[in-house]
C-alpha cells in the first residue's frame, strides 16, 4: 500500500480532516494534502509521526505465502482427484493415530 493511501486510511478512520490531522502533527495542512495525492514521497519516520497523529501506526507482518514450498500443491495437482481423495483419507487415518483418544 502506498503512504498516501495509508495515511488517508488511517486519518478517515480517526474521523479526521487533513487540516485537523495537519493540526495534531504539527505539519501544513498542504503536505497531507500533497502526501495523499502521491505528489510528496514522506520518510519512513515522518510518515509514522503523521499515523500516529492519527491514532494509528506502522507495524511488520510476514507476507502471506512468501516463504510457502508449493512443490506438494502441484504435485497434487497433477494426481486424479480420486487418487487425492485417497491419499487424503490415508493421511487423515495417520494423523488420528497421533492424537490421544481423550483429546
Amino acid at each position: 500500500m502506498r503512504a498516501g493511501t495509508l495515511l488517508r486510511h488511517a486519518r478517515r478512520r480517526a474521523g479526521l480532516s487533513q487540516r485537523q490531522l495537519a493540526a495534531a502533527a504539527g505539519v501544513p495542512q498542504s503536505t497531507v494534502g500533497r502526501i495523499e495525492t502521491g505528489h510528496l514521497n514522506p520518510t519512513l519516520e515522518n510518515l509514522r509521526h503523521l499515523l500516529r497523529a492519527a491514532g494509528a501506526d506502522l507495524e511488520l507482518s510476514p507476507i502471506t505465502g512468501a516463504d510457502e514450498d508449493r512443490s506438494l500443491i502441484r504435485d497434487r495437482l497433477q494426481m486424479s482427484p480420486a487418487a487425492r481423495a485417497a491419499l487424503a483419507i490415508r493421511e487423515a487415518r495417520v494423523a488420528a493415530r497421533l492424537v490421544p483418544r481423550n483429546a
